[in-house]
């Protein structure tokens, strides 16, 4: 063999080690907070989870949950959290659930700050309601989905996640907000707000852990065992409950295996939902 194809052969070999150790995938959680709560809570997770599982992951969010969705559905992101992918058209995408955060029940709420007037949700009836985003399944789809079977037609108004829309009730620019329980919760000890609720949900789950198609198996794996092997060590453990402290949740919220079964609820949403929101 010539000079030559050896050293285009090693030349080659050398091209596609560096393109493995430059793989870089991308993990997009949905906004549930303001972007940079989002980027504090989930940046010590990731870096934690990189360095035990030996892959490289960095954190891509945008500006709304909406737009950190659209990333997700233009393939710029293999490693996700959350409920954004369980209508029929995305579930045959192909992403898996591997995991979720281990938290009491969630639930879509229609909440007024504690002082309104308003009582029922009948008085919504062309008032303007504000919602995280379009793609918000707890906090949007199901109390919207609900407000329309029962004939309340309201003027919705989206803060681009949940905290911007809280923000919005109580400055006094909407009269009522569309949430998910946990994080009204959270808002309301973190900024000492006090809400009535107008309507609850069913109980559901928190959000998935999920991989995409394109993740190569070893990495999926080691990426699944990091998360939920971070409550079992120290390090991790303690990276969780300070994580948890800055937007005010449970000190057991951590990471645990999940096969995608628990979300059945989402999916027979989609089975009855009006069509504007499937």
């Amino acid at each position: 063999m010539s000079r030559f194809f050896i050293a285009l052969l090693l030349g080659l070999l050398s091209l596609s080690v560096f393109a493995q150790e430059a793989r870089v995938y991308r993990f997009s959680p949905v906004n549930q907070y303001g972007i940079n709560m989002t980027a504090e809570y989930w940046n010590p997770i990731i870096n934690y989870v990189s360095e035990k599982s030996g892959v490289k992951i960095q954190l891509k969010i945008g500006r709304t949950s909406a737009d950190t969705t659209a990333y997700v559905l233009a393939n710029e992101a293999e490693f996700i959290f959350s409920n954004h992918m369980f209508s029929p058209d995305r579930e045959a995408l192909g992403w898996k659930v591997f995991g979720r955060r281990q938290t009491p029940p969630v639930q879509g709420q229609i909440i007024v700050p504690a002082d309104s007037s308003i009582t029922s949700l009948n008085e919504l009836k062309g008032l303007e309601v504000a919602f995280p985003g379009p793609e918000a399944l707890v906090a949007y789809k199901f109390p919207y989905a609900h407000l329309l079977s029962k004939g309340i037609d309201i003027k919705v108004v989206f803060g681009g996640n949940m905290d911007g829309a809280l923000a919005q009730l109580f400055s006094g620019k909407v009269r009522a907000v569309g949430g998910n329980s946990q994080l009204l919760e959270a808002y309301g000890r973190r900024e000492n707000k006090k809400y009535r609720v107008l309507w609850t949900s069913e109980p559901l789950h928190d959000l998935a852990l999920m991989s995409s198609p394109r993740v190569a198996d070893k990495d999926a794996a080691a990426v699944a065992a990091a998360f939920i092997g971070m409550a079992k060590d120290p390090v991790g453990l303690s990276i969780l409950h300070k994580a948890s402290q800055l937007v005010s949740l449970n000190a057991d919220a951590i990471f645990i295996a999940s096969n995608g079964s628990e979300y059945s609820a989402y999916r027979k949403f989609y089975q009855t939902a009006p069509a504007n929101l499937r």
